[in-house]
């Protein structure tokens, strides 16, 4: 078995090289039989890389402890999702998840029939194969998944008890299909530059892939936050850990992107931005790759056995290397006929301050993550960066995107009069005030909530109203009922509508961000029949007991909760003590609405029968959670295929005949 994983490694490895190699020469001699065979071997290197996952979740599935990395990350006693999710848990397995992912994206742009007498195709693929080798190198000589240990031992270790969550199912595998699948934009823009064809032919076709990618790294990072917010205990869901920052980084630069390409479909400009940002947001995943797998910060997701970090920071540096000296040797071509700006009050320059927002936040975000690196490098102290700097300096950031975001849909393309301001603002404008003055009278006083809501209702606002004179022009034309008319409006226009779904999302969740910060805090020892108040809630203590599950041991305590001296129920905080794992986990306890959540943590107890718990009430703190959901259907409707739905682009560049 482990002959034959290693077999599948190397000679997809081999295969690689071969394709890569053979594009290559395709393209040189414009021999279209060259092409054709490279593109079977990359559809061969797929094939390989899913025999070899078949392979290694087989081993995991069955508890094959003979493989090194199988007794590294499962038991038998394992369940058997977790056992399977453990092909993620390791550096060698994660890396194959990887290399998995990049041959079937591969395979699938080199396959697609949007790829068909496409001179593009053979300078795609081999960007992506380059990438390819890479990993296949890493698999094959360094962070090998299928080593024999000498001696079998009875029992593996175990999975650690952070990754027993339903979370570690998802988590890592949508993160994982985010960052390869931005391999594909960026293949792409690497290629237009080769061939010189700079027009917007690209983007078009590396729309639907770029949003897939977004769309990942969206619930990557949402579902990392859900699983933080369940799992750790410490009662938030973001805590600006480096790594976390590194996939933060990559969702900024192609939100930036995704909006400044519409500047380039429409007025032709902004083309060495667009190429910049895709080059950016790649280099943004290898060096998220590097910061887990180098051990230089200290991250609850890094990986500490890892000795990768030098492969990445080189193969990053080579990668960027590459893409700007590609970039500045098409810059002449990239500035020919390219379009101007016309009015600081436009659609375009408000779709390029949303952009210097977001790559401001990303260098911001970048910047505190490797401060640490660079205060030990300077002065011979690592100086940690925490939540407080990024929260203090990110805030700001989020208001002003969010304003941003208000006036891009109701303003005018090339220039903005003063009457088309004020037909289009004053009423969202005073609306706003009107809830800003709403919250003042039910006891809000802190000036950045006020600020914040008055904000996030003035874009929604702007939102609505832009739906709104969607649907009476359409009503106008056609008398067709309000519903019956929103519904072709929609349809017909997905990308444009289901992009302002996303912007509700993202509205929801700042609701949620904003609220959060306002949380309230109290640590308390109590006997059992003690109460603890926090707010409007009592919790009385009941009773501390145990149960077993398998080999673990559960230490729970049932705790009854009243609001305002309303009955509202039982919750049961639990500390989870493992058979094969020296520390335990913590089952948080939640009990929310819309409006908070009761979040109970059991933290320690006495032989005397008292306990000490953690308890918080963070606001709107489902906003975030509801907000994501909308995110993910307003993405899913822009590039959901149908008859209304996006057309597919035409090659209208130099007809090369190679593929």
């Amino acid at each position: 078995m482990h002959l034959i994983g290693n077999l599948s490694i190397y000679l997809a490895l081999a295969l690689s090289i071969y394709a890569f190699t053979i594009f290559i020469l395709g393209i040189y001699k414009q021999d279209q039989r060259l092409v054709d065979s490279g593109k079977a071997a990359t559809l061969i290197v797929f094939i390989l890389a899913s025999i070899s996952m078949l392979i290694l979740f087989t081993a995991l599935g069955t508890s094959q402890f003979q493989f090194e990395y199988v007794a590294a990350y499962t038991s038998s006693d394992l369940p058997i999702l977790y056992k399977l999710a453990a092909l993620w848990a390791g550096n060698a397995g994660s890396l194959l998840l990887w290399t998995f992912f990049l041959t079937m994206y591969t395979a699938m742009v080199v396959y697609s029939r949007k790829m068909k007498n496409n001179p593009m195709a053979p300078y795609v693929a081999a960007i992506m194969l380059a990438n390819t080798i890479f990993f296949y190198l890493i698999l094959g000589f360094v962070a090998k998944p299928f080593i024999l240990l000498d001696q079998v031992p009875i029992e593996g270790r175990g999975l650690n008890p952070m990754l027993q969550d339903p979370g570690m199912l998802l988590h890592p595998v949508t993160l994982y299909l985010g960052y390869v699948g931005l391999a594909v934009p960026f293949a792409f823009a690497i290629a237009a530059l080769i061939i010189k064809n700079v027009d917007a032919f690209w983007l078009k076709m590396t729309r639907r892939w770029t949003i897939i990618a977004w769309v990942f790294l969206t619930l990557g990072n949402v579902i990392g936050g859900y699983w933080a917010y369940m799992e750790l205990g410490w009662g938030g869901y973001w805590a600006w850990d480096p790594v976390e920052n590194a996939s933060f980084m990559p969702w900024l630069t192609v939100t930036a992107y995704l909006h400044s390409v519409m500047i380039q479909e429409r007025k032709n400009m902004l083309k060495i931005w667009n190429i910049s940002l895709i080059i950016l947001s790649y280099a943004l995943t290898l060096f998220g790759t590097f910061l887990v797998r180098s051990g230089v910060l200290t991250s609850v997701h890094a990986f500490g056995d890892s000795n990768l970090g030098a492969y990445f920071l080189i193969f990053m540096a080579l990668a960027v290397i590459f893409s700007l000296y590609v970039l500045m040797s098409r810059y002449h071509l990239l500035k020919k006929d390219s379009g101007q700006f016309e009015s600081f009050f436009s659609k375009e320059s408000s779709f390029l301050v949303n952009n210097l927002i977001l790559v401001g936040g990303t260098f911001a975000v970048f910047w505190g993550t490797i401060f640490p690196l660079v205060s030990e490098a300077v002065r011979g102290t690592k100086v940690t960066v925490g939540i407080p700097f990024f929260n203090t300096v990110m805030s700001p950031i989020l208001l002003a995107l969010i304003f941003v975001m208000a006036v891009c849909p109701l303003i005018a393309w090339q220039r903005s009069t003063a009457k088309n301001l004020r037909d289009n603002f004053l009423i969202p404008a005073l609306i706003s005030l009107v809830i800003v003055g709403l919250l003042v009278g039910l006891g809000l006083r802190a000036a950045y909530p006020i600020i914040a809501f008055g904000i996030i209702s003035f874009m929604i606002l702007t939102h609505f109203l832009e739906f709104y004179r969607g649907v009476k022009a359409r009503r106008k034309v056609t008398k067709e009922a309000y519903p019956v008319a929103l519904y072709w409006l929609m349809l017909k226009n997905r990308r444009r509508y289901g992009g302002y779904i996303v912007h509700f999302g993202i509205a929801f969740m700042a609701i949620g961000i904003v609220g959060s910060n306002f949380d309230t805090e109290t640590m308390k020892t109590v006997p059992k029949g003690g109460t603890i108040e926090i707010e409007d809630y009592v919790l009385t203590y009941e009773y501390l007991a145990q149960r077993s599950e398998g080999i673990n041991d559960i230490v729970f305590a049932n705790i009854h909760i009243s609001k305002s001296g309303k009955d509202i129920g039982y919750i049961q905080p639990e500390r989870i003590f493992y058979g094969n794992w020296e520390e335990p986990s913590t089952e948080v306890a939640v009990l929310g609405n819309l409006r908070e959540d009761l979040y109970v943590v059991l933290s320690a107890w006495e032989s005397d029968g008292r306990a000490t718990f953690v308890v918080k009430v963070n606001p709107l703190v489902k906003w975030v959670w509801i907000g994501s959901f909308i995110i993910v259907i307003g993405s899913v409707f822009a590039i959901w295929p149908g008859k209304y739905g996006n057309i597919t682009p035409r090659y209208t560049g130099p007809q090369r005949k190679v593929y």
